[in-house]
């Protein structure tokens, strides 16, 4: 038995591998240590999407040698394993730049990784690129260890929309969905280890198109309506969707399924039609502006999150205030935003009219102040108001404790004696930055 240690980089979807990892290694035999210095397995599942993702793996591997050098001396054994997407796509730079390395595999692969570990000789690298998600998922272990109340579950990976700024087309394959049996019965297993939340996880997963138990292809709407029926399951979201495959359908289930939550991360990058062209989003900013429509015509209470780009190039300074009115129509509750940077081997990498990074920086500066406005405004418009919190751990504080708002706000519950795992309703009492106080009514 060896003790493993994963560092998760990045996405949501590497959080899910990163479970799946762990429950393979554990049902081979292996524990879960608490800390890296703890472990003689190391796993680290890299993520594409940030900027400079490769430094800080190599700065993470830098000191996983100097613990295997350590190991080496006293005679221990030391295992040092990458997967994620920049195994797949830098997988010949790693073995060159960091030789003492021993498996690197991509994100389809993870399925063997503890086969790769039982097996290792120490003069065999092992390297797996290949990219079947359907093999994955077909081979994943069927034992599950150590959840939390709320969990994300993959549905669909991949992407076949080849947005140019974009890598993942290039690391995660072409789109995938799983068979709809497969994921009831993940759920079902979740639920009975005390999931009360299922977060569905796709690259597009509102592109899911999977084969249901009656041999139709479902889509997303339809498998939500199958997982509400499953008892114990409190709460579905949905993470992330692309406004190009937003229908009816989805409506449909915001309008229809209780425990459908009414919060939607529905990434728009940009509010100019011309940029959002030259990044292939495959919609416009109006067509956007009706899918924000239909969801909120589904249920009042409908609120959104975004991604946006600035900075994209050839972007001028209309382009930018078009994002700006974008933003300005819709109020987002929460947003992401970040300054474009180059990805190897994208489309965009190699388009003229780079802005120039002080340009970036300032429209970035706008941007988020206008968005973090919205999020307080969003906030303290329930200041004496009542949210339904679904209690996920202990607070910092006595008596305290911290749960989820169907919105997704961080809720604080104050002289909280409720179990993890309860929704409740509470009164709010306070807004803070990016948090919420409040008290069970």
């Amino acid at each position: 038995m060896k003790q493993f240690f994963i560092k998760s980089y990045g996405c949501q979807m590497n959080s899910y591998d990163s479970l799946r990892i762990a429950d393979a290694l554990q049902e081979a035999g292996h524990k879960s240590a608490s800390s890296m210095n703890d472990a003689n397995i190391l796993v680290f599942n890299t993520c594409s999407i940030r900027e400079k993702a490769d430094e800080k793996l190599f700065s993470d591997l830098g000191r996983a040698r100097l613990k295997k050098l350590q190991a080496q001396v006293t005679g221990d054994d030391f295992i040092i394993v990458v997967t994620g997407c920049v195994a797949q796509s830098k997988s010949e730079d790693i073995a060159k730049r960091a030789p003492y390395v021993d498996i690197i595999v991509g994100p389809q692969e993870i399925h063997k990784i503890a086969e790769d570990i039982k097996n290792f000789e120490k003069k065999n690298k092992i390297i797996r690129t290949e990219s079947n998600a359907q093999n994955k998922f077909l081979h994943l272990t069927h034992q599950f260890f150590n959840r939390e109340v709320s969990e994300f579950l993959t549905i669909q990976e991949g992407c076949d929309n080849f947005c140019t700024y974009c890598v993942v087309p290039y690391t995660r394959g072409r789109e995938f969905s799983r068979d709809a049996s497969d994921i009831i019965a993940e759920a079902k297993k979740m639920l009975s280890m005390n999931v009360k939340e299922i977060i569905l996880l796709g690259q597009n997963v509102n592109s899911y198109r999977g084969i249901g138990p009656d041999g139709e292809t479902w889509n997303l709407s339809r498998l939500i309506f199958a997982l509400a029926d499953l008892d114990g399951l409190k709460r579905i979201r949905y993470t992330t969707s692309n406004p190009k495959d937003v229908d009816e359908s989805i409506a449909l289930a915001h309008r229809e399924v209780a425990i459908l939550m009414p919060f939607v991360h529905l990434p728009v990058q940009s509010g100019s039609n011309a940029v959002l062209q030259r990044m292939n989003r495959k919609y416009s900013a109006e067509e956007y502006l009706k899918c924000i429509d239909l969801l909120r015509d589904s249920r009042s209470d409908m609120a959104f999150s975004s991604d946006f780009i600035v900075g994209f190039p050839g972007e001028t300074d209309d382009d930018f205030q078009k994002t700006l009115d974008l933003v300005e129509k819709i109020k987002f509750a929460q947003a992401y935003s970040f300054k474009y940077s180059p990805r190897p081997g994208t489309a965009a990498e190699k388009m003229p009219n780079q802005v120039p990074e002080e340009r970036k920086s300032e429209r970035l500066q706008i941007l988020q102040k206008i968005l973090n406005d919205q999020q307080s405004s969003f906030n303290e418009g329930y200041v004496g108001g009542h949210l339904n919190v679904l209690v996920t751990k202990g607070g910092r504080h006595k008596n305290q404790q911290v749960g989820r708002s169907e919105y997704s706000q961080s809720v604080a519950i104050c002289d909280s004696y409720l179990e993890i795992g309860d929704v409740a309703r509470v009164k709010i009492t306070e807004s803070m930055s990016h948090s919420l106080v409040g008290v069970v009514v």
